[in-house]
């Protein structure tokens, strides 16, 4: 990487240009010189966006996957309901995380495809969404959001592997979205934002002085540590600005949470509902929701036993056409966030053009708590759909292939994510 920037005319600024000085490498902030210089136009590129949305309990492969590769599959029990939006997601099969097993445990791997091992060193790596959110996350007010249908666990992880609790509460994250702070909120807002600055300029000062005293090694070390420091601070800096803005107004009522912790569906439409708002208010770019897996009776007519049950059906041909009630209203409610996104705006495209959508989950069978053969739809993004992908179902395609995909098209100029090994073979536009 050199340590000078040209601009030359016509010319585009690679986005991982680094700025050096003094032993301290610091990454660039997103610049109108890395969109092509002095082109025809000045008009912004449009936003790129990413939501995943992760189950705990899995997806019946024998109602998920076709039974035939390519554009001319039939459609198996729960793509049925999608026909009308095939050409704009696609199915994958035959694909999981190398190296992740666990079971219940690989869901914290889901994100970030990086082996949780076992014991106290037991720990994940930054998820894909939070990737993304560090890179291009600081153009919106929420530089990234974490959902969930029930508690706080989510599979979004940052860099040292701390989880991030996720928000399950559709009403208190539309109140962050669209609700203006009080006087004293915004207040309390810019004075914690420079609380924080002011300690993170003292921890720069000993990171300065110690880098003295350091040998090659080291000093790489506290390198990285202090670029993350100044990250930190500039993200503080973009807080107390968004402090001052007015946030977005939208023609949508608060919404009410849901009470029944087992009306899975209903959770599961209302946030995303939600999420599809963020997206449409540019709020934010780069959601994960976690769907998790309800323990209780879903409220579906037909359907009696509890869904984990179902799950682990054991090939138990009454609780497998339960479980196709559940899954197959999933799946419906999956497709109507897509098409809600699919909606005409100004450019002639449309909120689904540019935004990739991830369903899948750690489980490919859930009956016996296998990994392999992960359920995965993916849609939008501009990328080729309207396919089947059929891999090895007995030798996996790496999944961290398709999120190298991903994140190149969003707009992360990387080679490799965990353990892709190259980007996802059929899906280029």
């Amino acid at each position: 990487m050199s340590g000078q920037v040209h601009f030359n005319f016509g010319k585009k600024l690679n986005r991982r240009t680094v700025l050096r000085s003094a032993g301290i490498a610091m990454s660039m902030p997103w610049l109108s010189a890395m969109n092509q210089a002095f082109a025809g136009s000045d008009k912004p590129a449009t936003p790129k966006r990413f939501v995943a949305m992760t189950l705990g309990l899995g997806l019946h492969s024998e109602n998920l996957f076709p039974s035939t590769p390519g554009r001319d599959y039939e459609a198996p029990l729960y793509l049925k309901q999608l026909e009308d939006i095939r050409d704009r997601y696609t199915v994958i099969s035959g694909v999981s995380h190398p190296g992740v097993s666990g079971g219940h445990r690989a869901e914290a791997s889901l994100l970030s495809a990086t082996p949780m091992g076992s014991g106290a060193q037991s720990r994940t790596t930054i998820s894909v969404d939070q990737l993304l959110a560090k890179h291009l996350g600081n153009q919106t007010r929420f530089p990234s959001l974490v959902l969930s249908s029930s508690g706080s666990n989510s599979p979004s992880y940052t860099e040292n592997g701390s989880m991030i609790p996720a928000e399950s509460s559709p009403a208190r994250l539309f109140m962050q979205l669209f609700v203006t702070d009080s006087p004293a909120d915004q207040k309390k807002q810019v004075h914690r934002a420079r609380q924080g600055q002011s300690i993170m300029d003292l921890v720069a000062e000993d990171a300065r002085a110690l880098q003295r005293e350091l040998g090659a090694g080291d000093r790489d070390r506290l390198d990285a540590y202090f670029t993350s420091v100044r990250e930190l601070e500039k993200r503080m800096v973009e807080a107390e600005e968004w402090a001052h803005r007015p946030k977005p107004k939208v023609d949508f009522t608060k919404p009410i949470d849901i009470s029944n912790p087992n009306d899975f569906i209903g959770r599961q439409r209302l946030m995303s509902d939600m999420v599809r708002l963020a997206l449409s208010t540019d709020s934010t770019r780069f959601v994960s929701y976690h769907l998790g897996g309800s323990g209780g009776v879903v409220p579906i007519e037909g359907v009696d036993e509890g869904y984990h049950s179902l799950s682990h059906h054991g090939r138990d041909e009454e609780k497998l056409a339960q479980l196709a009630l559940v899954e197959a209203a999933i799946v419906r409610a999956w497709g109507d966030f897509l098409r809600g996104l699919d909606k005409t705006e100004e450019d002639g495209g449309s909120l689904l053009d540019n935004t990739s959508v991830l369903m899948t989950s750690n489980l490919g069978n859930a009956s016996n708590h296998d990994n392999r053969n992960m359920p995965v739809l993916f849609a939008g993004g501009g990328f080729r759909h309207g396919q089947h992908l059929a891999f090895d179902r007995k030798n996996n395609y790496p999944l961290p292939n398709l999120y190298l995909s991903m994140l190149q098209k969003t707009g992360l100029e990387i080679d490799q994510f965990a353990t892709s090994t190259s980007t996802m073979t059929g899906l280029e536009g």
